[in-house]
């Protein structure tokens, strides 16, 4: 096809008023694909295996660029990132896996698999290695925080940059929410403390852990509570939920020497956090700055699972941070 032949009707009704039509920005309109604007990769949904077990995966970006690795909160999966990752795959190469018992990764038996945070971190530690990922910037939320804290205090040299996203390392950040947790912690066979730990999860639980402090709660879809009960609703995964509950006490524990990382590497570090949560309020976010001076603070009008309604600002944050800090550098070889 010619050119000429690619106008529509309406732009050569245009012409016939007077307009001007053969220029060069109607040959190559600004939202034409080029080398200045890269097309976005689609993201693929695959399967590696890691000890004996299935891990599903989603990755996107190009071969090559800087590697972004997505670790998800409780209750979700791979998928709180789906549209993160679409919105950043034109420069940025993306990793977001299902740990064990979440998504659609595999389910081990409790007898033959301990569900705690350092497995987790060990899980996803392999899986990068399998995946020849070397270099690397994080996305810490939630769970992913503390099995992120864990990659990046282990392989200092390994991190290019830190995205922190409603995820805590402090114990000022640990408010009302955890009140339930921390009895369980002291009494695992507190039985009230139990049910309400279990009612976290129940449909009800996680509405209101998407919906919870969002201005508008239509925005929210109620299919990111739906496709977590997949998971949830699998045999033992209640059992496993408390399970790994009652190991956070583990991650607190280490929470000293995690913030002695962050005084000794001081990475390059950008915090995009939702202020209305309830389960991690913002006084975890504002104590970072305590052990931090390369910091980017940016507060949104959003809930705990903030992607669902500022992820196109939070995105927009992103960018621009990885822009500077993390694609500006030379280029390696490798990852």
């Amino acid at each position: 096809m010619t050119p000429i032949e690619q106008f529509s009707n309406a732009q050569a009704a245009s012409d016939e008023c007077g307009d001007t039509l053969w220029n060069e920005d109607n040959l190559n309109p600004p939202s034409s694909p080029s080398k200045s604007q890269p097309l976005k990769v689609k993201t693929k949904h695959q399967f590696i295996n890691i000890n004996g077990m299935n891990i599903f995966y989603r990755e996107s970006g190009p071969a090559g660029a800087p590697v972004l690795v997505l670790l998800h909160g409780y209750p979700s999966s791979s998928h709180m990132f789906r549209n993160l990752m679409d919105d950043l795959s034109d420069k940025y190469h993306l990793i977001a896996a299902d740990y064990p018992g979440y998504g659609r990764s595999d389910q081990p038996k409790i007898a033959d698999f301990a569900y705690t945070f350092a497995n987790y971190t060990s899980i996803m530690e392999q899986l990068l290695e399998a995946l020849g990922i070397h270099k690397f910037s994080l996305y810490l939320m939630d769970y992913g925080a503390p099995i992120g804290w864990r990659i990046a205090s282990g392989n200092p040299d390994r991190i290019e940059a830190l995205i922190v996203q409603n995820g805590c390392a402090y114990e000022e950040g640990l408010e009302t929410f955890w009140d339930p947790i921390k009895a369980y912690w002291k009494d695992r066979s507190d039985k009230m403390s139990e049910d309400e730990l279990r009612s976290f999860h129940s449909p009800d639980g996680l509405k209101w852990q998407y919906t919870h402090g969002v201005p508008d709660p239509a925005l929210v879809s109620p299919d990111n509570w739906e496709i977590d009960l997949r998971h949830l609703e699998r045999e033992e995964n209640g059992q496993i939920q408390l399970d790994l509950f009652y190991d956070y006490q583990t991650n607190v524990i280490l929470y000293p020497e995690w913030q002695k990382y962050l005084r000794d590497t001081n990475p390059e570090m950008l915090i995009v956090y939702g202020k209305n949560d309830f389960i991690f309020p913002v006084s975890g976010a504002e104590a970072y700055k305590k052990d931090v001076k390369n910091l980017e603070y940016h507060l949104f009008d959003a809930g705990h699972f903030a992607l669902e309604t500022v992820g196109d600002q939070i995105a927009e944050k992103i960018r621009d941070f990885l822009d500077r800090k993390v694609a500006a550098k030379p280029a390696i070889s490798d990852h």
